[in-house]
């Protein structure tokens, strides 16, 4: 694999899988890439809400916006440029209050194949 360089106008933003919010994904790099690990950007739109139980352990910076995570253990309010850390086993929601948000992510393992249908 070569070194690559990606901005959001490289990703194919699709809905996030099994969530019925306004949640959109761009894998960048995944399994089909031969990588171990996946990255891409999410958007959130205003006032959305995802709830799961982490599959993968999760890395999200944010780059606009702000995101509220919370977890039983308590809860984080991320915006540009700082990062969350989604261990994989963290049951969470993840919100945004009012604003869009745009993030950057990367996962171990590639989530997408443990979404497959």
């Amino acid at each position: 694999m070569r070194v690559q360089k990606f901005n959001i106008a490289d990703a194919k933003l699709v809905k996030s899988p099994g969530q019925r919010a306004d949640i959109f994904v761009g894998n960048l790099i995944d399994e089909r890439h031969g990588g171990p690990i996946t990255i891409g950007y999410g958007r959130y739109e205003p006032n959305q809400t995802l709830t799961e139980t982490m599959m993968v352990d999760d890395v999200m910076i944010v780059l606009q916006g702000h995101l509220v995570v919370s977890t039983g253990d308590g809860t984080v309010t991320a915006g540009p440029g700082e990062i969350v850390y989604m261990p994989k086993g963290a049951a969470l929601t993840i919100t945004t209050e009012g604003e869009a948000a745009l993030t950057a992510y990367v996962t171990y393992p590639h989530w997408a194949e443990l979404h497959e249908d």
